[in-house]
């Protein structure tokens, strides 16, 4: 009988130590948390792209004929937004309306000289033809800025000519997307008036019930014309274009347009409330006033404009596009057998980068002598408007009864 064997102890081998640097042991290290520099980096990054596209599409020019287009069309786009809203409100709470947002900005001057040109715009036609004629006229004329801003904004799309409109169905397409713009510019009117009343009534019910409840309803007030203004730039970026925009990027870009356009806003009525402009071109400075109003809004719009078309190119559809096409080269290369990569071996730099290099040295010394340029304008303007006011002070100190002698 042969004695039992022991039986052998198992013990269990101590785990090997798992690397910190790698290995399929190691435990996963916690992700870093995201830099707080990065989205701040990536918006600085946004608005300087922009800014460099809006000097290279020559945007100072396209806002000057969007301002001269503007000063034509301004009385007949009234004229019709009062008729179609004014059917619903009333034609005195709609010009009521208007005049209190047009003296907000432009002042009580400006304010009154478009009203003026709003009443010579709006007077009744003799006769069935005229009447007619009229109403073409009225129709074509607050087209036309419109039609401008098309313009303006298929250059910054960099649209090429084969993809527009052209000829009879072209003209015909504009002048319905622009008619049809005015009609939404008419509703969000209405839309700003019932909000306007509701909050009037809703302050006026609850005075003394809620301490800062004021403070609340023009906040509530300034989100709600927020809100319109970033609907009104929406509909424009995306249906005035001729190339196909994406909801996404239209979003982005009228959200940051109208908080640019709000911003801008006040800063234009403070710089032009204290130059003395309308002093210094007397009879015509509402009138200048006006003008230059509409010309700073424009850029403005132009600028809204670049960032949506570089957010666009950047991280919105046009990269999501891009990066869609290359997916399917890889696939098409992988499925016929050449998904191996070869890198290419570096090159020299050849005579096209070194003019690119060229081209962008020159880029940035026309974008310093603009911006110096335009500091200089405004220094000189203000120089000039101080030097008006100074004079116009000192007339009235020294023949303080003329007016009184000469009468």
């Amino acid at each position: 009988m042969t004695p039992a064997l022991p039986t052998p102890r198992l013990e269990r081998a101590p785990r090997p130590e798992a690397d910190t640097d790698s290995g399929p042991l190691a435990d996963p290290a916690p992700a870093a948390p995201p830099s707080r520099a990065s989205k701040p980096a990536l918006l600085y990054r946004l608005c300087k792209d922009a800014v460099m596209a809006w000097i290279d599409d020559f945007a100072p020019s396209m806002g000057a004929a969007i301002s001269y287009y503007t000063m034509f069309s301004l009385a007949p786009l009234l004229v019709i937004v009062i008729a179609v809203a004014g059917a619903l409100f009333g034609a005195e709470a709609v010009q009521g309306q208007i005049a209190a947002q047009l003296s907000g900005l432009i002042g009580q001057e400006g304010a009154l000289a478009v009203q003026g040109l709003v009443r010579s715009a709006s007077e009744p036609s003799r006769g069935l033809i005229a009447g007619a004629i009229s109403i073409g006229v009225l129709v074509v004329g607050a087209t036309t800025v419109f039609a401008e801003l098309q313009s303006a904004l298929d250059r910054i799309w960099h649209v090429p000519e084969r993809v527009k409109p052209k000829g009879v169905w072209g003209i015909v397409r504009a002048r319905v997307l622009s008619f049809g713009l005015i009609m939404g510019l008419a509703f969000l009117l209405m839309v700003s008036l019932v909000v306007s009343a509701a909050l009037a009534a809703l302050g006026t019910w609850s005075v003394g019930l809620l301490p800062g409840w004021e403070l609340l309803l023009q906040l509530l007030n300034v989100m709600v014309s927020l809100a319109i203004l970033t609907l009104l730039f929406a509909m424009i970026f995306k249906f005035m274009p001729s190339a196909p925009i994406a909801w996404r990027d239209v979003w982005i870009g009228a959200i940051v347009t109208a908080v640019l356009f709000e911003i801008g806003k006040v800063l234009i009525g403070l710089y032009l409330g204290k130059s003395g402009v309308t002093e210094s071109f007397a009879a015509a400075g509402s009138l200048v006033v006006l003008l230059a109003w509409v010309y700073y809004a424009a850029q403005i719009f132009l600028l809204g404009a670049e960032f949506t078309k570089v957010y666009a190119s950047a991280h919105g559809s046009v990269a999501a596009a891009k990066a869609t096409a290359a997916t399917d080269v890889a696939a098409q290369q992988a499925e016929a057998g050449t998904d191996r990569v070869v890198a290419a071996p570096r090159k020299a730099p050849s005579d096209g980068d070194a003019r690119l290099t060229k081209t962008q040295r020159l880029l940035e010394r026309r974008t310093r002598s603009a911006v110096s340029g335009l500091a200089r304008q405004l220094i000189v303007l203000a120089v000039v408007s101080a030097a008006s006011r100074m004079l116009s002070r000192r007339k009235r100190r020294t023949h303080p009864g003329r007016s009184h002698r000469v009468a």
